[in-house]
C-alpha cells in the first residue's frame, strides 16, 4: 500500500479550476518533485497531500500513524525560544524514545526473557533506527553548523531574519524526519554550500519526499519521480530535471503546433544540459578514479596527496588567465577595493576591470558581502579603502526587494507610463500584451495592481520591465528567487541574447552555470578569486582540494613516528608477523560468517527467542571487537610489509 494515495482529486478557488480529478501516489523512500507553473497548483496539492487542505472531490487515503510534515512559507515557533531550542523542538518523543531504550537494557540484562520487555525493546529500536537518531547530539551540532546557526543558537529566535528562520524550521524537520517530508523552495535562502549538506543529507538518510523546487542541479540530484502540475492535470515522470527534459520533449512531439515555442525551449535546454553538464561529468571522471586511488595510496605514500593536491591547484588555475579582449568599452576600473559593513570586514584588496560584454557571477557563501560589492558598483555605497572608478553608461538594477516596482499602478500603467498600450523592446515596438506574453502573463492580469500579485508575479514583472530599459549592464540580485522553472527559462534566454554585460549575483548552480562567463568568487579570507570555470566545476575543485587537505592532516598525525623508523631503522617482519600475515585472513573471514549468522539470527524471532536477545546482542559485540581488531592488526601487518618492499 502507497503511504498516501489521492484517487480523482478536484479543487477550485472561486471560479477558477485548479486541479481536475487528479491522482497522485507516493511509496516509501520516493523523493518527488512538484514542477509546473506558479499559480499552476503545485502548493494546492502539496497542501492537500499534507492534510491542511480540503478537496472538493476525490478521496484522500493515509496509511494508518502517518507522520507527514511540511515546512511553512512563514514558520511559527514558541515565544521565547533560543535558536538551539527551536531546533530541537519536535524532538521530545524521539528523547524519550531513546531514554526508554536504554532503561530497557539494563532491564533486560537481568531479565533477558521478558517477552513484553523485549518487544517493546525491538519496537523502540526499530522507531529510533527509522530516525536515524542514535547519535541525536551529534546530528544537531552539525546541522546547526552547516546551516550556519551557530553563531545564533543561544539568541531569541525572533532576533533572525525571516530567511533565518526558515533554516532554523528547516533543520528542525530533518532532525524530526518523519515518514513523509514536504518541502516548498527548500532552497531559498541557503547558500550553495548549505545546499550542498541538505543534498548529502537527504540522500544519506534516505528521506521519502516531496518537493517544490526551481534549483535544477537539486532536483536533477534528489529527485525519483518528477510530477509535473499542467491545465489542472498531473503527469509523472521518472527520475529527475534531466529525465524530465527528455520525456517532456517527446511528449511534446505529438502534440499539436501550438506547444513548439515551448518545444523549443525544452530542446534547447536539453542540449546545454547534454552539452555542459554531461561533458564536465565526463572531464571529471578520471580526476575522480585518481582521486579514489589515491585513498588506497595514502597510508604507504603521503607525497602521493601533495602531488595530487598540487595538480589540482595547477587545474584550477589554467582556467584563471585574464581572457579579456583589451579592446572592449571598459565599465568598471576597481582598484585595491575594501569593503566594510559596521565593523565586520568583507573585503580588502581587490582590482579588476570589468569590460562592455562580460557576462559576471559574484558567488560565495552567505553573508560573505556579495550584495554589498553590487551596491558598491552601483556607488550606493562608498568603499571604506580603495576607489571604482565608472566609464559613460547606463544601469539596469534588478534587486530582491524590487524597487522599480509601484504597488498602485496596474501592469499597463508600468509599461506604457506615458499612456497608449505599446512597448519598446530593445529597437522593437510591441504591443503591451505581446510582449507580457513571453513572461507567461495571460491578458486579464494586465489591469491588476501590482500589490495584488504574489511574490513570484513581481519577479516577472520587474524582470520584464528591466528588459525594456535602454542599458548597456544588466545588475541582477538573486533574480531566480521566486521564480518557477519556465520564468528561469526566460529569463536565461533573454540574458543570453542582451549585447551588453552583465553581473548577477546568485546561489543557483545550474543559472551560473548556463549564464555566467566569469565568476568572482568571495572566499574566507576576505578576498575574490576570479575564475572562468563552470561553477559546480568550481565547487567540484574545491570539494575535492579539502578532501585532500584533510587527507594530508590526517597522514602527517598518524605517521611521523613511522616516517621517523624508516631513516632510523630497516624495516623488517619478525616471525610472528609473517606467521599472522598468512593466518589473520582466514581468521577475518570466519569472523565475517560469525557476525552474519548473529545478525541473521537477530532479524529472526524464533531464533533470538531460543538464544535471548541480550545475550545474542553480546556476543555479536565481541565478535564485532574481536573483527576490528584482527583487521587492524593484519592492515598494519601488510602496510609495514609494503614499505619494506616499496
Amino acid at each position: 500500500m502507497a503511504l498516501i494515495d489521492l484517487q480523482k482529486i478536484s479543487k477550485h478557488y472561486s471560479a477558477q479550476q485548479i486541479l481536475t480529478e487528479v491522482d497522485f501516489h507516493v511509496d516509501e523512500g520516493e523523493r518527488i518533485v512538484i514542477i509546473g507553473k506558479n499559480g499552476s497548483g503545485k502548493s494546492t496539492l502539496m497542501k492537500i497531500l499534507n492534510g491542511t487542505l480540503m478537496a472538493d472531490a476525490g478521496e484522500r487515503i493515509v496509511r494508518q500513524n502517518l507522520e507527514i510534515k511540511m515546512l511553512a512559507q512563514r514558520p511559527e515557533f514558541k515565544e521565547g525560544d533560543t535558536v538551539r531550542e527551536a531546533v530541537e523542538a519536535g524532538l521530545e518523543e524521539l528523547n524519550l524514545a531513546k531514554q526508554r531504550y536504554n532503561e530497557l537494557s539494563l532491564k533486560l540484562a537481568d531479565d533477558f526473557e521478558n517477552k513484553a520487555l523485549l518487544d517493546e525493546y525491538e519496537k523502540l529500536s526499530r522507531y529510533i533506527e527509522h530516525h536515524n537518531a542514535w547519535n541525536l547530539d551529534d546530528k544537531i551540532e552539525r546541522i546547526i553548523q552547516n546551516f550556519q546557526l551557530k553563531q545564533y543558537e543561544n539568541k531569541p529566535i525572533t532576533l533572525l531574519s525571516g530567511g533565518e528562520q526558515r533554516r532554523v524550521a528547516l533543520a528542525s524537520l530533518l532532525l524530526q524526519k518523519p515518514d513523509i517530508l514536504l518541502l516548498d523552495e527548500p532552497t531559498n535562502h541557503l547558500d550553495v554550500y548549505m545546499v550542498e549538506f541538505l543534498e548529502e543529507l537527504i540522500l544519506k538518510e534516505k528521506f521519502t519526499l516531496i518537493f517544490i523546487s526551481h534549483d535544477r542541479y537539486f532536483i536533477d540530484k534528489i529527485a525519483t519521480k518528477s510530477v509535473e502540475v499542467e491545465d489542472c492535470k498531473l503527469r509523472e515522470y521518472k527520475g529527475g530535471y534531466n529525465n524530465y527534459l527528455t520525456q517532456k520533449e517527446e511528449y511534446l512531439r505529438t502534440l499539436q503546433k501550438q506547444h513548439e515555442n515551448l518545444l523549443g525551449v525544452l530542446k534547447r535546454e536539453n542540449e546545454w544540459f547534454a552539452r555542459g553538464v554531461r561533458a564536465r561529468l565526463k572531464r571529471n571522471e578520471g580526476r575522480k578514479e585518481r582521486l579514489m586511488e589515491l585513498r588506497e595510496a595514502a597510508k604507504t605514500n603521503p607525497a602521493k596527496i601533495r602531488k595530487m593536491s598540487v595538480e589540482l591547484q595547477r587545474e584550477a588555475k589554467h582556467f584563471n588567465r585574464d581572457k579579456s579582449v583589451n579592446k572592449q568599452k571598459m565599465l568598471f576600473e576597481v582598484k585595491d577595493l575594501a569593503l566594510q559593513l559596521g565593523n565586520k570586514e568583507l573585503l580588502h584588496d581587490f582590482s579588476t576591470r570589468i569590460l562592455q560584454k562580460d557576462v559576471i557571477a559574484i558567488v560565495g557563501p552567505n553573508g560573505s558581502g556579495k550584495s554589498t560589492l553590487l551596491k558598491a558598483l552601483l556607488g550606493r555605497i562608498e568603499p571604506s579603502k580603495g576607489s571604482i572608478k565608472r566609464g559613460e553608461f547606463k544601469i539596469g538594477y534588478f534587486d530582491q526587494h524590487r524597487e522599480m516596482l509601484d504597488d498602485d499602478k496596474n501592469l499597463i500603467e508600468t509599461f506604457c507610463p506615458h499612456g497608449g498600450d505599446r512597448v519598446n523592446v530593445r529597437g522593437s515596438d510591441l504591443h503591451v500584451y505581446g510582449y507580457l506574453k513571453n513572461f507567461l502573463f495571460p491578458r486579464e492580469f494586465l489591469d491588476k495592481k501590482i500589490g495584488v500579485l504574489s511574490g513570484g508575479e513581481k519577479n516577472r514583472v520587474a524582470l520584464a520591465l528591466l528588459f525594456t530599459k535602454d542599458v548597456d549592464i544588466l545588475i541582477l540580485d538573486e533574480p531566480t528567487n521566486d521564480l518557477d522553472i519556465p520564468t528561469i527559462n526566460i529569463l536565461e534566454e533573454q540574458l543570453t541574447n542582451f549585447a551588453g554585460a552583465v553581473i548577477i549575483v546568485s546561489h543557483d548552480r545550474y543559472f551560473v552555470d548556463k549564464i555566467a562567463k566569469k565568476l568572482f568568487i568571495f572566499k574566507e579570507d576576505k578576498t575574490i578569486e576570479e575564475s572562468y570555470r563552470q561553477y559546480s566545476e568550481y565547487l567540484e575543485l574545491e570539494r575535492e582540494l579539502k578532501e585532500l587537505e584533510a587527507m594530508q592532516k590526517e597522514v602527517s598525525l598518524n605517521k611521523p613516528k613511522e616516517i621517523k623508523r624508516e631513516k632510523t631503522k630497516p624495516l623488517k617482519l619478525t616471525y610472528k608477523e609473517k606467521i599472522a600475515l598468512e593466518e589473520l585472513p582466514l581468521q577475518i573471514d570466519q569472523l565475517e560468517q560469525q557476525i552474519e549468522e548473529k545478525n541473521n539470527c537477530l532479524a529472526d524471532p524464533l531464533c533470538y527467542e531460543e538464544i535471548g536477545i541480550s545475550k545474542l546482542a553480546k556476543e555479536l559485540e565481541e565478535l564485532e571487537e574481536l573483527y576490528e581488531l584482527k583487521v587492524e592488526e593484519l592492515l598494519n601487518i601488510e602496510e609495514k610489509n609494503e614499505l619494506i618492499n616499496a
